[in-house]
Parts: structure tokens; C-alpha cells; sequence
């Protein structure tokens, strides 16, 4: 590696040793494979001289990144509380401390049986019979990071387990807290995966654990006070293609194991009065069938509300359909909602007396409430809204038979609100609305829907939101093009305190509604993965063009940001568009997927299959992935900035990735633009933990994005206005 000087002004150089990869007849040379050893000495010495140049090229900006990190902090009421929820007898909320990290778990007691209205607390202000149930300020304590995994409380509310991971590789140490003492029990369970949840009669505690390859294949009954020695695996699965979870229906009736790859399901049930019972299969899994099984009591009789991509009718219901069937026989199925080629039914949660269905239309989530008659289904009513985007959706309902339906609106320019819904007058009643600090004003602020079509015709949905008085000029605007496009998830809309440092700065939010995502249904998802995965790249590329074209912004002053699978995104239209950026930011990038893909003894590489293709046993999977390998198609062009952030303990995209991909372009950029890698040496896959240090993250990256985009740099504009 060659060393740097002492004013950082010459980038890391990593050495190259020859490592030779065969597969289908192809003989690859990766020069920087040597990276992946990170006990080795040398390979952290690199990463920390990446991070030294990093600092010193961006040094500059810490006047900015300071000013974002106070805008963000003036901004935030930092001494806050959630909305209680009721469970059994108290009220439990969220509670944040001016200065702490941290959030705390806390309630107190409801008033009467038959209250439903939850306290008005206010920040600041003693709350009368206040319990502090779980402080992660505490916790986290003399650690460089913490995140809280298993949060569970048993039902009558005597007991809590909870599990925390201090090191950021998702490997977690359940324990168990008496609420009416304070006091831990000396039950301790390590290397669990995040949660837990109670039998019936809280004898029991079900957990999971995780196989080499980081898959939860295991889930495990621990006995209150014994041994973890004497803990009972009750379920294990095999097959490496699945991910188990476990918990329970929402009516806490049944335990449920659910096992799943990318695209088959399978569920077991178990009555939760029986704990050390036998499991029984809800519909056994068949290869492409996905499934999600929920318990309502629909006329007195126990039933199971099933939402399946089954055949129908000699149709694949791609968008799914709902189903009601007897719990004896999962399989006796009557079709609720058949399939709509514009609706994509995501989820049904049942309740004492209505359901909710919650679903997807044109590229918005939307929620509908079903009520439940003595005689059977009543008639369903779509909740609306009066913006054009939005994001609606349950909050916390943890009983059963309230009177209330707690859920949650906000849009991008909206600050979150939570509603309770009076389920007997059709009162929405609003419980709070996130608080933004300052002289904040949501009609400073526009969102608005356009579309870009694709190379083959397809029209690509963006969201764009900009301050109201930003015009688009001749040169264009600054502008931020997000993108994601993997694993059927959707980038919908919602609030962000923290962007208003870039809108107030003249910048234009763009996000690029890319097939592999979700937006549009299951098909815009399956048009996007596999040997249709390069469609997420081009689409990006189409939208970046059409954000060009139509005078929004220009090649100069458009910055595009991904992470994780979007960080692969990132990395193939650095390849293909390389002109039309002025900058790359790539969060835990996913830009050496072949090689990952290749090797099944990764992090969950063979779940990865479903969702890629396997490059092992298939030449035409292989060829496709090399071919748009972000690091193996690094070539001698002139690269727009990039600046790629990973974390050293990530165990879903290793470190590594962004690493060699940072080292061929150093050495292949035929531009003068900075080529920067900042590894956090003490994180996992969702980076820094802790408010404040995420704060300074977010900092760091949006001074970068200001000045790649020429936005204005200093101040922001006259927000008084």
C-alpha cells in the first residue's frame, strides 16, 4: 500500500495480489481480494489511511457539516415523548432526553378499566406513577455501539425481555427483567437473534438463533429459571434458502413459526395455552407460493384470513389475493378480495370487531377498514387524504378488543402524525404531530409526481420535493436523485427533519421509483431482479436523464445516493452514466455481487439466490452478474466524485465490497474527481448507533452532497420568508 503524506493530499494506493477465480470456464485475476481478511493488520491499515485521506479532502467542509448538524439539532425537539399506548393495565410511551443518545421505555398506570384516552404528557413534566421500564441510555454505556434488539413483555406486564447487540454484527444477549423489582433475572441467552416472545402463561420464552451464515434457522423454548442448557429447539430449518421468524397472531390465540425465502412461505401454528405442544403446518410450502395467514373470529368461528400469489382460477395472483378458511383446514379457502392487476394487497390485520387492510395504488400505500358483523364481513371504507403523496399505516395496537385504532400519516413535507380512529363514530382524532422546532412552515414545501420512461417505453414514477420557491433556471437546480430498486421494498413518503438542510439550501430531493422496488406491484418487482435486474439501472439512468431534459437540473449539479442494494444501483450507473453525475454517494454499497453470490458460506448468500439468480449452477446467471458488476466493470473513464461509506462489523454487505470497489477506481479514474472511502471501525449495517453521532453522519454525507451539487454553502435561504 503506499503510504500517504502528512497533509493527506495523496490517496491510499492499495496493493495488488493476483487471487484466481474459476467458475463456468472463466478465469478472473481480482487483484484486491486480499482486502476481505480484516484481522489482518495491514488491511486495517488501509482502511484507516482511507480514512485519514477522506478527512483531510473534506476538512473544508466542517464549518458546513457543523452548521448541518446544529440545523438538525435546532430542529428536533430533543426532550420528547411518544403517544402512550395502552397494554393491559398501563400506558407505555417513549420518552428522549435533551443530551442523551438514547431513547427510554416507560409507562404508568391507566386510570380505569375503561379508559381508552391516552394521557397528555408533555416533555419535561413529571408523570404521576412512572415507571422507567428499559433506559438504553444505561445500557449503552461504556460502548461504541449499541442497538436494542428484543423488546417483549409478558401479559400481564410483570416481565420484559430484552436483548442488546454492543458490537454491530446483529448477534444479540437476551435477558430478562422483573418490572415489579427492577431486578435481572439470572436467565441470560447469547448470540440470539433479535427477538422474543412469551408463551401464554410466561413459563416460556421463545427466541431464535442464527446459522454461520447469519440465517435465523432455529427457534428455541427457554423455561423461566432453568438452564439455557435445558432449552428445547422446537423448530430448525435446513434449508439455506430460508429465514425463519417466529411470534404470534395479533388476537395472541396462536404461535406462529413462519419460514420463507424470497419467494416461497410456510407457517406453523401452535395454541399459545400449550406451549410445549406440537406445531402444526397452516398451508405446507410449494415452490413461487407466498403466503401470510392472520387469526379473526368472523361470526363466532375461528378463522384464518390468508393472503396468498397462489393460482386462481388458472391465474397466478401476482398482487395477491385474500382468503378466509377454517383454522381446522387452512386449505378450504373462500376467496375475500380477488386479484387486481392495480392493487397490491400487502397486509390484513385482524382485530375483535374489524380488520385492516393495508395495500398499495399507484405507488401509494393505502389503508381500508373492514368492519366485522355478528352475521360476518361488513362493508370495507378506504381512509383518504388530501394529499396527492402521502404514507398511511398502523401504528401500535396491542389489544385486541379496543375501541380505538391507532395509525400513523405523514408525507414528505408533512411532519408525522398519529391519529387514534373512534371505531363507532369514524372520529379521527389527532394524538400528536412531530414536533419541528424553529419557524418551520410545510407550505415553504412542494412534493409532486412526475414520470420518466425507460429505455423500453416503461414509465418510472419520481417523487420530487423542493422548496416552493425554487425555479427551475437556465443551468438548472442542485439536485439529489435517491434510488433503491431491490427486494420488492418501497421508498415511500415520509418526513424528514434532517433533509430540510438541503431543501432550505435550493436542492431538489428526487426519488427514482426503479423496478426491483415495490412501488407498483409485484410485477414492477419481478421486472427488476434476476435476469431482469439491470432494468433498476437503466430506469435510474432514464430518470436522471429526464430530470436533465426537462431543465430540473444538469450533469453538474445532480448528485446520485443509494445504499446497500441501492449502493449496487450506485455502482452500475457510475459504470453506465458516469457524464451525468456530479456525484455518487454510496452507503454499504452491494458492489461486488458476484463474488458474494459466488461463495455460499457468506452471510446469507444462499438466501440471495431468489432474489439474483445462482451464479453457481448457472452460466447464463453468472455471465448476467458479471456484466453489471459494479467492481468488475470499473474502467479507464473519467468517474464523477464518489464517496462511499461502509461500517467494519457490517455482516450483510462485509466491508470489503466498498473496499476493492474504491481501490480499481482510484486506479482506473481517468478524471481528477476525489475517489473517497470513510469506514466506521465500530458499526454494523445500519451505521453509527446513537441520535447524535447519526446526526453527524448525516452531516458529514449531506456537506459533501452541497458542495458536489454546488448548492449553496454557507446559511440557506431566508427561511423566514
Amino acid at each position: 500500500m503506499q503510504t500517504h503524506d502528512a497533509q493527506q493530499t495523496t490517496p491510499p494506493i492499495a496493493k495488488t495480489v493476483p487471487h484466481t477465480r474459476t467458475h463456468h470456464g472463466d478465469v478472473v485475476v481480482d487483484p484486491y481480494e486480499w482486502l476481505r481478511e480484516k484481522s489482518d493488520p495491514e488491511v486495517v491499515a488501509y482502511l484507516e489511511a482511507e480514512n485519514a485521506y477522506t478527512e483531510a479532502q473534506t476538512a473544508h467542509l466542517e464549518p458546513l457539516r457543523t452548521a448541518i448538524f446544529d440545523e438538525i439539532k435546532s430542529r428536533t425537539q430533543e426532550t420528547d415523548l411518544s403517544v402512550p399506548t395502552r397494554r393491559g393495565l398501563w400506558w407505555y410511551y417513549g420518552r428522549t432526553l435533551e443530551g442523551k443518545s438514547y431513547g427510554m421505555q416507560c409507562r404508568c398506570p391507566v386510570a380505569s378499566v375503561d379508559d381508552w384516552t391516552p394521557p397528555a404528557l408533555e416533555p419535561g413534566v413529571e408523570v404521576p406513577g412512572e415507571e422507567i421500564v428499559l433506559d438504553a441510555n444505561v445500557l449503552a454505556e461504556g460502548h461504541d455501539f449499541f442497538s436494542l434488539g428484543a423488546f417483549s413483555l409478558s401479559d400481564d406486564g410483570h416481565l420484559l425481555a430484552y436483548s442488546v447487540d454492543t458490537a454491530g454484527d446483529e448477534r444479540y444477549t437476551l435477558r430478562i427483567k422483573d418490572l415489579r423489582t427492577g431486578e435481572l433475572f439470572p436467565d441470560e441467552i447469547e448470540q440470539t437473534a433479535p427477538g422474543a416472545t412469551w408463551s401464554a402463561d410466561q413459563q416460556y420464552l421463545f427466541y431464535q438463533t442464527v446459522d454461520d451464515s447469519w440465517r435465523p434457522d432455529k427457534v428455541w423454548r427457554h423455561r423461566i429459571g432453568s438452564p439455557t442448557s435445558e432449552d428445547v429447539v422446537v423448530f430448525h430449518e435446513p434449508d439455506e434458502s430460508y429465514w425463519v421468524s417466529f411470534g404470534s397472531t395479533r388476537s395472541e390465540k396462536y404461535l406462529v413459526i413462519w419460514v420463507g425465502s424470497k419467494v416461497t412461505t410456510e407457517g406453523w401454528y401452535l395454541d399459545a395455552q400449550d406451549p410445549t405442544g406440537e406445531f402444526h403446518v397452516i398451508l405446507p410450502r410449494r415452490d413461487g407460493v407466498e403466503y401470510s395467514a392472520e387469526h379473526a373470529v368472523v361470526a363466532g368461528r375461528d378463522r384464518f384470513l390468508i393472503l396468498h400469489n397462489d393460482v386462481v382460477d388458472g391465474v397466478k395472483a401476482e398482487n395477491f389475493v385474500l382468503a378466509d378458511a377454517p383454522v381446522e383446514d387452512p386449505s378450504d379457502m373462500t376467496i375475500l378480495l380477488e386479484h387486481a392487476d392495480d392493487v397490491r394487497l400487502e397486509d390484513v390485520d385482524a382485530f375483535a370487531h374489524h380488520l385492516v387492510l393495508s395495500y398499495r395504488r399507484e405507488a401509494v400505500p393505502r389503508m381500508a377498514l373492514w368492519p366485522l358483523l355478528d352475521s360476518g364481513y361488513g362493508e370495507r371504507h378506504e381512509l383518504e387524504f388530501d394529499e396527492e403523496l402521502f404514507s398511511v399505516g398502523l401504528g401500535s395496537n396491542p389489544e385486541w378488543d379496543a375501541p380505538l385504532l391507532r395509525f400513523g400519516y405523514t408525507s414528505f413535507i408533512t411532519p408525522s402524525r398519529v391519529y387514534d380512529y373512534d371505531l363507532a363514530s369514524g372520529e379521527r382524532i389527532l394524538r400528536k404531530s412531530q414536533p419541528v422546532l424553529g419557524d418551520f412552515d410545510p407550505a415553504r414545501y412542494t412534493q409532486s409526481r412526475e414520470w420518466a420512461t425507460a429505455e423500453d417505453g416503461t414509465r418510472v414514477p419520481l417523487s420530487v420535493i423542493k422548496r416552493a420557491d425554487v425555479e427551475v433556471s437556465e443551468g438548472g437546480a442542485p439536485t439529489l436523485l435517491y434510488g433503491y430498486g431491490s427486494y420488492e421494498a418501497s421508498m415511500d413518503p415520509g418526513f424528514s427533519v434532517s433533509r430540510l438542510s438541503l431543501l432550505d439550501r435550493g436542492i431538489v430531493f428526487v426519488i427514482a421509483h426503479v423496478r426491483g422496488g415495490g412501488e407498483m406491484g409485484r410485477l414492477w418487482y419481478e421486472d427488476g431482479k434476476m435476469l431482469h435486474k439491470k432494468n433498476t439501472f437503466t430506469d435510474f439512468v432514464s430518470c436522471a436523464r429526464h430530470l436533465i431534459d426537462t431543465g430540473v437540473t444538469a450533469p453538474d449539479r445532480l448528485v446520485a445516493d443509494g445504499g446497500s442494494a441501492g449502493g449496487l444501483l450506485m455502482g452500475a450507473v457510475a459504470n453506465l452514466a458516469p457524464e451525468l453525475f456530479a456525484g455518487i454517494l454510496a452507503n454499504v454499497p452491494f458492489v461486488d455481487p458476484l463474488t458474494s453470490i459466488l461463495d455460499p458460506s457468506l452471510p446469507l448468500t444462499v438466501i440471495e439466490w431468489d432474489e439474483w439468480g445462482n451464479p453457481l449452477e448457472d452460466k447464463a446467471v453468472y455471465d448476467y452478474m458479471k456484466s453489471y458488476s459494479p467492481y468488475e466493470n470499473v474502467a479507464e473513464k473519467d468517474y464523477p466524485a464518489v464517496l462511499a461509506i461502509t461500517s467494519i462489523n457490517d455482516t450483510r454487505v462485509l466491508y470489503v465490497e466498498p473496499a476493492k470497489w474504491i481501490a480499481a477506481l482510484r486506479v482506473k479514474n481517468t478524471g481528477s474527481e476525489p475517489i473517497l472511502l470513510k469506514t466506521e471501525m465500530s458499526a454494523g449495517h445500519g451505521g453509527v448507533s446513537g441520535r447524535y453521532e447519526k446526526w453527524k453522519e448525516i452531516a458529514f454525507e449531506y456537506a459533501w452532497v452541497i458542495e458536489r451539487t454546488g448548492a449553496i454553502a454557507t446559511g440557506g435561504r431566508d427561511t423566514a420568508s
